[in-house]
Formats: structure tokens, C-alpha cells, sequence
């Protein structure tokens, strides 16, 4: 069975391949391995008792693996591939049909309520897509109906930034092709609908399995709509754990969820499936054994009790949206399930790997999601705890006993999941709340043993006799509502449980292999081997190219992060438009600076101090130290930080890396309250040992006026990257002052679909007219500029590293 672990992981390593390209080595290494298996194919049937040796079994073995990590990630590339052609590609306004099939998705905003619908689009595409409709508070979408939208549909756009989320990876994994903002709605007939072309999908609706799916959606809405004319207190906690609808969630309770680690159970998981599915085998169960107990004469309990457990399971998961903690649970009862009928034995690490191997192969897209490996690498901790339980426990315990017993393995399970899924959580996060074994210890038993119970028999009551379902919720909301209030006691003792981790993906990696040798079973590898492997995490990371300098997507504002082996700093830090819906700071800044190892910054840069350049200074300062802060003006968010105006003349010297302040002038930082703008801090870099690429200008926000004194202040100025001032605004980069410095390249950095027209028309005419390559944001994400250790300057762009974000 040794092959069922290799080829299982080497499949789950070729899914988690996705959209990434095949180097010449790995292919290379492919044909080596195959042609090496076909020479002992032959060795064996030409009878050489080569085929006998070690080396031989090890090269089957490596051989087969590469072969199904091949077969894998071009079966996981090929369904990639063909959900891209359908993904929205541009912004555009256009009248949708449009097919509704699942319920809305509520969100609670401070100023007011937001409605989100999934729905399908006949009429985009030669087939029908999946997007999202924005829609106002009036409007509302009934399941199963047809409607003619029209409004501005738009492809999902991500901050191609690592260690920001990747809004365009979450789309795909939900098979949702982009967006759509409604703003005239018309209900039409299925009839309508069927004289336009589209009888065939029509008819579809109409299917058993359409029919039924349309029915648990409408149970879905149906307990939606019974808790939120309800008087309970925790009305949005009952749904999500009911049904894993967050619509009635406040931001309140989602944000002290967060804090205190446990969000994981607002999602349906595992054992929500099983407390269903038990209850109902139990009542089963007592029925048989009362009324007709010579059924088992025929069929032994177990093999009868497996149908209708497993039944149970598959219309829970149904019931919860097909969520992947669910499904793992229907995949695992049903191979459990086959395992018993057929009298078989096999492990239960095996049966999560089989697991694992089968829901990637009807959904590839799940390896994209976080929940997928957290919620496996919790239940591989969980069976390890298992194991440590059987070859423990006693069977002659008094009940004392066993419940100490089991409250210690509650807590043993607790911290061993916190500290296993610790590497996982930091390389997806970059954040871990410290308070998280604690508050599942609390939360877990409570939730698990008696408020989900509680909701699933309420559940199924409401819909026999609602007076009696409802009496069954007032105890959950009751139990609720205790457990709530002591989370907020818990939230204030432990006030900052929140903390961020600068750890790179090398750090990540040997904390990770460090812990995987303490959970490995004592005498296979040495333990002290775990502190070798974090030996990494306690030396400072030191960027081992002599230059690299980043110029990050941050949407309608500009960052750049320079990265020197001494030195940390940020030219300007993007913007700050609603932090109570999106905060740039804590969302793309932060984690790309954590993932690259940065701990503190020790020059901050602002050219100015217009939102879209220094909006997110704050959210970064709370976060990072930050040493010395240069503007063109102050106010009073520096006051915590060393600031200097910054003014033509000064400069700053690391190794072979120049910096130059080339304006504003010292005497004109009087007029920067009226000018803010075209007194922007100008920024010249020079790598002088590199081969190409040596001279970098950055603009701020300055325009014509700037750039024409400029050109008096510095006439033998040369510059091969110009980061261009003000987004690309047809006020800024004049065609003379392009003529004149005639760079090698200019970057861009800009929103998608912004406001403001930016990049403007006019600018890339003169860019085209002169013939100056231009690259934005927009297009490529992070745009990255790194010395080899050749000195030569590699220029590399965030979305060329997956598929999915490639424009």
C-alpha cells in the first residue's frame, strides 16, 4: 500500500501546481524517470535479476510519482485553462438574462446593508457563467426566477501583491466569472426566456437534481428568514452555524471571532455533518429496534445503519452549499462506508490522503482555497491524537476517569492543531492569535456537544411543528449568548491576541519541516534535529541581492519598496479610501512587507501627502517601527516618528546604491499647502555596478511645471526607469520632458477601472510616438526590479507567476 501514500500526495503536489509553468528541469527529470522505468520493464521481462535490487524499486517508485504529478498538474491546468475562456475580460455595460438559484448574501455595513447575488448569465457567453450582482437594498432577486439585468459587469481584479488575497484565485475556486452592478431589474417568464434561444437550459431547471437543489436552497432561505423575524439575540450566530449563512453576522461578532482565532467554526465543518447525521441514525435506531427488530435478522445493524447515515450526510452537505469541510466529511463517511461493506482495512491516514485525492478530482479548484488545507491538516492532527487514545485508554475506568480522561485529550488535541497548523496559518495570514487554543477549548465542546445539536434537532422540528423547533433554538440562543460574553471577557484580558509574523517562505518552510519531526513517531528522526531547522527564524533576514526595488499594486495610489541588505524603505505607501470595508495598509502593504521578512523600516518616503501616497502610513506604522520619515510636509501622523522635510540636495549612500532628493527646492516648502503636487520629493536612484537598467527616477505626483525645472536643474540627467508622475495623468509626463530623457522604460502605477481615466489616452500616445515601452499595475501587478549576482538587472512581473492573473 505503500503506493496509495506516494501516488495520493504526488497527485495532491501536481493539483497544488495549478496555473504555475513547467521548467525544462522538471520535464527533463519526467523523461529520465519514464525512460528509467521502461529499462527496468525490460530488465524484468528479459528476467535480469537487476529488478531485484533496492535501487530498482526506488526508481518505480520515484518514476510513477513524477508520472501522476504530471498527470495531475496537466489535468488541474487543463480545467484551469477552460474556466478562464469564460471569465468576464473587460468592464462593460450590458442587459443580462439572468437565472437565480441560490440565495443572496447579505452584508452589514456601518452606513448600510449590501445585497450580493450569485446567479447565472445566459447571454455572455456561449454558455452560461456565473458572476456575482451587486445590488441595492430595494432590489431583490426570488430563487428560481428569470430577470433581465442591465448594468456594468467587470471581471474580478486582485492586488497582484504576495501575500495580499487573492481576489482573482477566489472568484475562480467558486467558479464565479466576474461582477456585475445592477441597476435596472425585470422580472421575465421562463417562456421569455425559452423563445430567445435558451429552451435547452430551461429545461434543465426543470430536472430532478435542479428541483432538488432549488429546494434546499429555498430551506435555506427559509431559516433565514424564521431567525431574523426572531427575537433572539444571536441571530447571526445561529444561522451561520445552522447553514453557514453569515448574512445576519455583525462585523462586531465576525471581527472578535477573528481575533480570538475560532472563525474556523462559523463555517460548516465536520462535525455539524455528523451530529445530523447521528441524531437521525440514533432515532433510526430506536425505531427498528421497537417496532420490527427482526430487520437486523436479515441485515446486520452496522451495513443497514451506513445508508441512511451516509444519506444523511449527503443532504446536510447539499444543504450547506457543498462547503469544503463538508464535502471532506461526505468523501471520508463514504470511503469508511465502502471500506465496511467490503470488509476491508485500511488506515485512517489513508483514508484522508484517498479523501484528499477524490475531492481534487471533481473539484481541482479546491486546492486554491485555505480551507482545504487547513481543515485536512486539522483532521491529520486529529488522528494522530486518535492514535495516542487507542493506546492509552483503558477500558476499565470509572466514568470519573474517562471524563478526565477525555478532557485531556480535548486539551492535548487543542494545542497540538494550534502548533501543526502554525506554519500553515502564518505562510496564509501572516497572522496568528495567540488566544486560539483557549478560546476553541472553550468554544468547541460548546458549540459542538450542545449548540449545534440543539440547532439540528430545532432544525428539523421547525419543520414538523415550528413552536417546538423554536423552544430548541431559545436554548442554543441562550448557550449562545453566554459563550459571547465570555469571548468579550476573554477579548479584553487579552486586548492585542493579533500578532503578525515576518517570516519569509524559507522561514516558513523549516518551521514547518521542524514541527513535522516533533509530531513523527519517537525513533525515527532524532527531535534535535526540529532546532537545526529553526535555526533560520533566529537570525535577521538580509535580502542577498545588492538591489531590489518593487513597485507595488496598490490600486489608484503608489508604493515602492526598496529592498537593500541593510536598509528597509518605502517611497510612498499607497492610499486609505474606506479602512472600514478595505484598508491597503493592512491588506497588501503589510503582508508583502511581512512576507519578505521586514520587521522594521528604516526610511519612509512620502512624496507628498495625498491620500493615494501616504493614506496607509498609519495602518503601517501601528504594525512596523518606523525610523525616519522624509515629506514635503508634516502633520500630525509623524508624531511618534523622527521626520525631516525632504528638499533637493540631500542623499543617501548604501554600498553601490545612491538615492537623490532632486526637488522640491528647500525655499519653496513654504507653498506646498497650494502645490502639493508639483512640489512632489522627485526620487533618483543609481545602482552603479549594474549592466542595465542603472538609473531610476520617480516622479510623485509632480507635473508639467516640475518636470520643466527639472530639466533646467539637471540637464545631462539620465534616466532607463522613470516611474511616471501622477498615474499616467494627461497633466503630468509632457512630450519634451519624455523627448528629452528618453528612458528605457516607464512604469505606470495605477487602479483598474479607476475614476480617473489613468493611465490617460494622450500619455500613452506620446509614450507610443516616442517609442518608450510602458508597463502599469494594472497589467502586471508588483513590478519588480532585482540584481543578479551577475549585475545584471532582472525585471519580473506578479502576474506572470500564475495563470489566472495573466492580462
Amino acid at each position: 500500500m505503500s503506493y496509495l501514500y506516494l501516488l495520493s500526495i504526488a497527485w495532491i503536489v501536481g493539483i497544488h501546481c495549478m496555473g504555475k509553468s513547467s521548467p525544462f528541469e522538471m520535464n527533463m527529470m519526467l523523461a529520465l524517470m519514464l525512460s528509467s522505468i521502461a529499462l527496468v520493464a525490460i530488465f524484468y521481462i528479459v528476467k535480469i535479476k537487476l529488478i531485484h535490487l533496492w535501487i530498482s524499486q526506488v526508481v518505480v517508485h520515484l518514476g510513477l510519482s513524477l508520472m501522476m504529478f504530471f498527470v495531475a498538474w496537466s489535468y488541474a491546468d487543463h480545467a484551469l485553462e477552460q474556466r478562464l475562456i469564460s471569465r468576464i475580460k473587460q468592464p462593460e455595460v450590458i442587459s443580462a438574462l439572468v437565472y437565480v438559484n441560490t440565495i443572496s448574501q447579505l452584508y452589514n455595513d456601518e452606513e448600510q446593508q449590501r445585497i450580493q447575488q450569485n446567479a447565472w448569465i445566459l447571454n455572455y457567453e456561449a454558455q452560461p457563467i456565473q458572476i456575482k450582482v451587486n445590488l441595492k437594498p430595494q432590489q431583490h432577486l426570488e430563487l428560481g426566477q428569470y430577470y433581465l439585468i442591465t448594468g456594468k459587469v467587470k471581471p474580478a481584479h486582485s492586488y497582484a501583491v504576495e501575500g495580499a488575497f487573492d481576489k482573482e484565485r477566489w472568484f475562480l475556486q467558486d467558479n464565479v466569472m466576474g461582477t456585475m452592478n445592477a441597476q435596472i431589474v425585470e422580472n421575465i417568464s421562463a417562456a421569455q426566456v425559452s423563445e430567445q434561444g435558451y429552451r435547452y437550459f430551461v429545461q434543465q431547471q426543470t430536472s430532478w437534481w435542479a428541483r432538488l437543489k432549488l429546494g434546499i436552497e429555498a430551506k435555506r432561505w427559509f431559516f433565514r428568514q424564521s431567525i431574523e423575524q426572531s427575537a433572539f439575540q444571536q441571530k447571526g450566530l445561529l444561522l451561520a452555524l445552522l447553514t453557514g449563512d453569515e448574512s445576519l453576522l455583525s462585523k462586531q461578532t465576525q471581527t472578535l471571532f477573528q481575533r480570538l482565532g475560532i472563525s474556523h467554526l462559523l463555517a460548516i465543518s465536520g462535525p455539524h455533518v455528523l451530529i445530523f447525521a447521528m441524531i437521525f441514525c440514533y432515532l433510526l435506531q430506536c425505531f427498528i429496534q421497537k417496532y420490527c427488530p427482526q430487520l437486523y435478522l436479515t441485515i446486520a445493524r452496522p451495513y443497514f445503519l451506513i445508508f441512511p447515515f451516509l444519506l444523511c450526510v449527503a443532504l446536510y452537505t447539499a444543504f450547506v452549499g457543498f462547503e469544503i469541510p463538508a464535502l471532506r466529511t461526505l468523501l471520508t463517511v463514504s470511503l469508511c462506508s465502502l471500506i465496511l461493506l467490503f470488509k476491508q482495512s485500511i488506515s485512517a491516514l489513508k483514508v484522508l490522503l484517498l479523501s484528499a485525492s477524490i475531492l481534487l478530482w471533481f473539484d481541482p479548484f479546491s486546492i486554491l482555497s485555505a480551507a482545504f488545507w487547513l481543515s485536512y491538516g486539522a483532521c491529520f492532527i486529529l488522528i494522530r491524537v486518535y492514535q495516542t487514545i487507542q493506546q492509552q485508554s483503558e477500558e476499565n475506568q470509572t466514568w470519573r476517569q474517562k471524563v478526565i480522561f477525555y478532557i485531556q485529550v480535548l486539551v492535548e488535541s487543542q494545542w497540538k492543531i494550534f502548533i501543526a497548523l502554525f506554519p500553515l496559518v502564518v505562510f496564509i495570514f501572516q497572522k496568528v492569535a495567540w488566544i486560539a487554543p483557549i478560546s476553541n477549548l472553550i468554544a468547541i465542546p460548546l458549540i459542538g456537544v450542545i449548540i449545534v445539536p440543539l440547532e439540528v434537532v430545532g432544525a428539523c422540528l421547525a419543520l414538523l411543528y415550528q413552536p417546538l423547533g423554536t423552544l430548541f433554538f431559545s436554548v442554543a440562543d441562550f448557550t449562545l449568548t453566554l459563550l459571547v460574553h465570555f469571548l468579550d471577557i476573554l477579548d479584553q484580558i487579552f486586548s492585542e491576541n493579533l500578532q503578525w509574523f515576518a517570516f519569509t517562505p524559507l522561514m516558513v518552510a523549516a518551521l514547518a519541516i521542524a514541527i513535522i519531526i516533533l509530531f513523527l513517531p519517537r525513533g525515527l528522526i532524532p527531535k534535535t534535529w526540529a532546532l537545526l531547522c529553526c535555526a533560520p527564524l533566529l537570525f535577521p533576514y538580509k535580502n542577498q541581492s545588492e538591489f531590489q526595488l518593487n513597485v507595488l499594486d496598490v490600486g489608484q495610489g503608489q508604493a515602492i519598496f526598496l529592498n537593500l541588505p541593510d536598509q528597509k524603505i518605502m517611497i510612498d505607501t499607497g492610499g486609505s479610501f474606506d479602512e472600514r470595508k478595505f484598508s491597503i495598509g493592512q491588506q497588501v502593504v503589510i503582508p508583502y512587507l511581512k512576507q519578505q521578512g521586514v520587521k522594521q523600516l528604516d526610511q519612509v518616503i512620502l512624496s507628498h501627502l495625498d491620500q493615494d501616497h501616504s493614506g496607509a502610513f498609519v495602518a503601517i506604522e501601528k504594525e512596523l517601527n518606523v525610523k525616519q520619515v522624509y515629506s514635503n510636509q508634516n502633520d500630525g501622523r509623524f508624531k511618534h516618528t523622527h521626520f525631516q522635510y525632504c528638499y533637493a540636495g540631500q542623499k543617501w549612500q548604501y554600498g553601490n546604491v545612491t538615492i537623490d532628493v532632486l526637488a522640491p527646492q528647500q525655499n519653496s516648502l513654504s507653498y506646498v499647502g497650494k502645490q502639493q503636487n508639483e512640489l512632489s520629493c522627485i526620487l533618483y536612484i543609481q545602482v552603479k555596478n549594474a549592466q542595465n537598467n542603472q538609473n531610476f527616477l520617480i516622479m510623485g505626483d509632480a507635473g508639467w511645471e516640475a518636470e520643466f525645472n527639472l530639466l533646467q536643474d539637471y540637464p545631462n540627467l539620465k534616466v532607463d526607469v522613470l516611474v511616471l508622475g501622477h498615474h499616467g495623468s494627461q497633466h503630468s509626463s509632457a512630450y519634451d520632458f519624455l523627448a528629452t530623457l528618453k528612458p528605457k522604460l516607464a512604469i505606470i502605477s495605477a487602479g483598474f477601472d479607476n475614476r480617473y481615466g489613468h493611465p490617460h489616452p494622450i500619455v500613452l500616445a506620446r509614450l507610443k510616438e516616442l517609442n518608450i515601452p510602458v508597463i502599469n499595475t494594472i497589467e502586471k501587478g508588483n513590478i519588480q526590479f532585482q540584481l543578479d549576482s551577475q549585475n545584471r538587472m532582472q525585471t519580473s512581473f506578479a502576474r506572470n507567476e500564475k495563470l489566472w492573473l495573466v492580462r
